[in-house]
């Protein structure tokens, strides 16, 4: 099955790391009050603005720094339904993964445009920028991983398996 995500793209640089998307210093807050200040140091209307279905490119090294899984979390919570990068830090790409949240590697992904209309479809490993009329390539998620994301993270595919065991 392919899951299709479109959104307005949110495009940030290289390194944007993990005290960048959700501070440090509101860690103790809830998710939904630390997201208030994701991305804050670097484009403070961020949160206020983003909406449910948006997506977020970057370029490369994404997420490195800590292994906290409040930053993939914290973008979830605000809408983010994709992130797309020319690279990933592990902990944070496997962080995404396990909270059903699409990371992909795209390396064409710096010419999306920041506000641009885009269509990620995951399964055909094609985004389109609609406002740009281009198309990129990234490779497809193997099934496993997406089987994961369309269950809505680890801990509900995990869950599904069990019940799928105790059914048999």
């Amino acid at each position: 099955m392919d899951i299709v995500i479109e959104g307005r793209a949110w495009v940030f640089g290289d390194n944007i790391n993990t005290d960048i998307i959700s501070p440090p210093q509101y860690l103790e807050l809830s998710i939904a009050d630390s997201s208030r200040y994701a991305m804050s140091a670097v484009r403070p209307e961020f949160a206020t603005l983003v909406r449910p279905g948006d997506i977020l490119v970057a370029g490369a090294n994404l997420g490195s720094g800590s292994s906290r899984e409040t930053s993939p979390l914290t973008l979830r919570h605000l809408g983010i339904r994709a992130i797309i990068a020319q690279s990933f830090a592990r902990i944070f790409y496997r962080n995404c993964i396990n909270l059903g949240l699409p990371a992909l590697e795209c390396v064409e992904c710096g010419r999306i445009g920041d506000g641009s209309r885009v269509r990620v479809e995951i399964g055909r490993g094609v985004i389109v920028d609609g406002t740009r009329n281009e198309i990129y390539r990234f490779v497809p998620l193997p099934t496993n991983i997406m089987d994961m994301i369309e269950a809505g993270g680890l801990i509900p595919y995990l869950k599904g398996l069990r019940q799928a065991a105790h059914q048999e």
